[in-house]
């Protein structure tokens, strides 16, 4: 049954959800490919964990700098230009992964996959979230973030296959290339969108530093401390979940993969009641619940003794919990900032998070042979939701707030 918010999208509109929900399923199928193939590449290239979670961090470090800049530019060449670009430029980075010689290059790489890739997702969370009515803007910003969920299930079960039916040399490197159609197809139905009204009607533009300026900076500080809380948890996991699976549980390559797929199954759920929870019950209240539910359920499966039945389990409200809060960020971040600076400020909340919690796999690598990489995990993921709580106390609830042209009118009640 069609939801009532999409069935009131016009035709633009539409074409909106759908090229913004396809470039977060390939957002997510680049980005999360390095983590499944990562058991491979450890034993390839014998590289140390503490180099492993280097290559993460780069990525999101280089993202926090994609972000900023291409919501700047956003901002003042438009929304759908520069979407054209990013994601060939995405799919152009991730190719280069799959052609990486050594460590160098993949460093190199991963460092192009990482700017694009914070572009792409910054400018199309502002622009989607633009794009939709004050009442349903959180379900429907959650729906094109559900796709995140969809891409990281693929990546999985492509390099589960590359890898099973190709040499271990050929098979990581042929996943990199898979995005490359897909990203061709979203190029060419994104020269028929139309800017959003919202865009069209505000001819302000503010200089890259007016996020910096009362009275924006107080949201400019708990929009990242946000973000970082939130990207902190879900790096690490991201990162080192799959690692732990084959090497501390002794898992197969099948059996790995259907915990994967619980964690992700858990997640996709949790995008959708998530978002239902942002628009009815508040943006505040979701993100406490989701990132509390977030910290119990990380430290049940890494500091108690389960059996692989009960992780199995554990892994669906894990991943509910761990990526259900995203639902919501791009309708806060975009509900923070008036027109004329909500690419800016969007980006750079968004991604200064994402290039701060670039630390955590790093930290959780590096300090995995003192504490063991499950309580490693266990510790940085829970500190990182600690974060994501205190922000939800801090922010304002932003709930129905309308994206008027040159600032932000009050909250409206949200329709059914």
């Amino acid at each position: 049954m069609t939801p009532r918010w999409y069935a009131a999208l016009g035709a633009n509109d539409r074409r909106a959800f759908r090229t913004t929900f396809a470039g977060f399923c390939l957002n997510s199928l680049d980005v999360q490919l390095y983590a499944f193939v990562l058991p491979t590449i450890l034993g390839l290239w014998q590289m140390t964990h503490g180099a492993a979670g280097l290559l993460t961090t780069v990525a999101l470090v280089a993202s926090a700098v994609g972000g900023w800049v291409g919501g700047f530019l956003a901002d003042r060449l438009g929304r759908i230009r520069l979407l054209r670009a990013t994601i060939l430029g995405l799919a152009s980075a991730t190719a280069l992964c799959g052609l990486a010689a050594d460590f160098d290059q993949l460093f190199l790489a991963r460092i192009l996959q990482g700017f694009s890739f914070g572009a792409e997702w910054t400018i199309a969370a502002v622009f989607i979230a633009e794009t939709a009515s004050p009442d349903s803007r959180g379900r429907m910003v959650g729906a094109v973030q559900s796709g995140w969920a969809i891409g990281w299930g693929l990546a999985g079960a492509i390099s589960l296959v590359a890898l099973a039916v190709l040499p271990p040399d050929l098979g990581w490197r042929a996943t990199f290339f898979v995005g490359i159609v897909p990203a061709i197809v979203i190029f060419r139905l994104r020269l028929r969108l139309k800017e959003s009204p919202v865009f069209q009607a505000d001819r302000l533009r503010s200089p890259i530093s007016a996020i910096f300026a009362k009275p924006i900076v107080g949201s400019t500080i708990k929009g990242s401390l946000l973000a970082s809380g939130m990207h902190g948890g879900y790096w690490a996991v991201a990162t080192w979940w799959p690692t732990i699976l084959r090497t501390e549980r002794q898992l197969s390559a099948t059996a790995s993969a259907l915990h994967l797929g619980a964690l992700i199954a858990g997640s996709l759920l949790g995008y959708f009641v998530g978002a239902w929870l942002a628009d009815f019950a508040g943006r505040r209240m979701m993100l406490a619940g989701f990132a509390i539910g977030g910290a119990a359920m990380i430290l049940i499966c890494t500091e108690l003794s389960l059996s692989d039945t009960a992780l199995l389990v554990l892994a669906f409200p894990l991943g509910f919990f761990a990526l259900g809060m995203f639902s919501v960020i791009g309708a806060v971040l975009t509900e923070l900032f008036p027109t004329e600076m909500r690419g800016s400020g969007l980006g750079f909340c968004y991604n200064f998070g994402r290039g701060l919690a670039g630390a955590t796999p790093f930290f959780v690598g590096s300090t995995s042979t003192a504490l063991g990489l499950g309580h490693a995990l266990g510790f940085y993921v829970t500190s990182a939701y600690g974060l994501v709580v205190v922000a939800a106390i801090l922010l304002p609830e932003t709930r129905g707030r309308r994206l008027d042209p040159g600032g932000s009118a009050p909250p409206i009640q949200p329709r059914d």
